[in-house]
């Protein structure tokens, strides 16, 4: 019988501000990219926590696929170009994302918009929880997207990394109006007309 030691969380070498990328190069926890991936892991959260205030199952379904995804993202956010091949030739990453993982985004917004009336105004961000929920990892998805522009001016980001958290941005507004929709929370509008 074998026997396995635990892994231990703590390792103490981040305790001077440095952190090791995927690869192992170590950079600081300042950097803009061990910031980009923060980022995705944030918003991996928050979905985590929106997740907890629906029902549907379908939806459920995508947003847990989702958060699948914001895994692979946030794995090459984590590893510099250079370290993207090992020697022998292979990807180091298993998984990368590609036109599938934001077709399939596009897919699921044109399925929501065929439910949905179309827009005349700004939406407040608000509604029930879900959709409130939604909203705000709504802002923090472009957080992410902008955090890996800022990335990208100083070393190379693919730009399906970028396209997915975009597409993923508009995904989640829809989502929330959908949700909204679905649990007969009326939608309030940004009417500069009505002030």
């Amino acid at each position: 019988m074998k026997y396995f030691s635990p892994m231990k969380i703590y390792t103490k070498t981040g305790d001077k501000g440095q952190t090791a990328l995927y690869g192992g190069t170590r950079v600081s926890k300042a950097s803009a990219r061990v910031d980009s991936y923060g980022n995705i892991d944030e918003l991996n959260s928050f979905i985590g926590i929106t997740k907890s205030h629906i029902e549907d199952e379908e939806v459920l379904k995508q947003l847990k696929k989702i958060q699948f995804d914001l895994f692979t993202v946030g794995s090459e956010a984590a590893t510099p170009v250079d370290k993207l091949m090992l020697a022998n030739g292979k990807s180091r990453l298993p998984l990368i994302i590609s036109d599938t993982e934001i077709e399939e985004l596009e897919h699921w917004m044109d399925a929501f918009g065929e439910e949905l009336e179309p827009l005349q105004y700004f939406i407040l961000p608000g509604g029930g929880k879900s959709a409130t929920f939604l909203h705000a990892a709504r802002t923090i998805c472009r957080r992410a997207e902008r955090s890996l522009v800022f990335l990208n001016e100083s070393e190379e980001v693919r730009p399906e990394l970028i396209k997915y958290l975009n597409r993923l941005s508009d995904y989640l507004f829809v989502l929330a109006r959908y949700v909204s929709k679905l649990n007969n929370e009326p939608e309030e509008y940004w009417n500069p007309n009505e002030r």
